[in-house]
């Protein structure tokens, strides 16, 4: 299935596709920056929902470019393998989430392909994911991953092996949907105990209309195709996205 090009507001943000490999694995990224920007600057790795890597994150790696950021839309799939059915999503996303050490290193060849762009400041790195890419920062922040900071939007926030004290070393940004089935409040109570207990400040926003899928525009089409929670919802999209940049901002200065 192809990608359409992205269409970008400013002329100078350069978008291209860009392989890497861990594990013998193909992976097929995107990465994004404002080819009239002066000087390195910090990165950021988008990771996809579970359908893949699709043009969904690669519009919010141009964005991030337009923010002044170099991004690298991530491919956690391999060979930019695309679900077009919840059940193929959830056969992918289940096949990394079983290897959580094929997914690491999954994660850090693409974290150590933006450090090395010629574009990045290497020194400071952030990561951002929506849904299942959610759950991998979040993973990847409670094995101690060197990032100034990661953001999670309705993503998993359970795991089977909690962060304890000092396990952290990144700052944190969660945005939720209160409405939001997939992730109950059950979950979000445990991770934030988890995070108390870890001694580890959060950015925490819960949106209580906001369902499933909400920063993205394609959300409500597909959960009306699949009848599943799926929903848009543009005030907790801009909210979520403009408390975003701040938080970037706020770590990489």
């Amino acid at each position: 299935k192809m990608i359409k090009s992205v269409v970008t507001e400013k002329k100078n943000i350069r978008g291209e596709e860009i392989e890497y490999e861990s594990g013998g694995v193909r992976l097929k990224g995107y990465l994004a920056f404002d080819a009239q920007q002066e000087g390195p600057r910090p990165g950021v790795l988008v990771v996809h929902e579970w359908w893949g890597h699709n043009e969904y994150v690669r519009k919010r790696a141009h964005q991030l470019a337009q923010m002044g950021y170099t991004a690298l839309a991530v491919d956690m799939y391999g060979d930019g393998k695309l679900a077009d059915h919840p059940q193929d999503a959830m056969k992918f996303m289940q096949e990394v989430m079983s290897n959580m050490d094929s997914a690491e290193a999954r994660f850090n060849a693409a974290k150590d392909l933006l450090a090395a762009h010629a574009t990045t400041d290497g020194t400071r790195l952030a990561a951002i994911g929506y849904c299942f890419g959610g759950a991998v920062i979040l993973h990847m922040a409670r094995v101690g991953t060197d990032l100034a900071g990661v953001a999670s939007f309705h993503g998993s926030l359970g795991t089977e092996s909690p962060a304890g004290p000092g396990d952290i070393t990144t700052e944190i940004f969660v945005a939720h949907g209160g409405s939001d089935p997939f992730i109950p409040a059950e979950q979000l109570e445990a991770f934030k105990s988890e995070m108390d207990s870890a001694q580890q400040d959060i950015t925490l926003l819960v949106y209580p209309d906001a369902k499933h899928g909400f920063t993205d525009p394609g959300a409500s089409e597909k959960g009306k195709r699949f009848e599943l929670p799926l929903e848009y919802n543009s005030e907790a999209d801009k909210d979520s996205w403009a408390k975003l940049g701040k938080f970037l901002e706020r770590i990489f200065n």
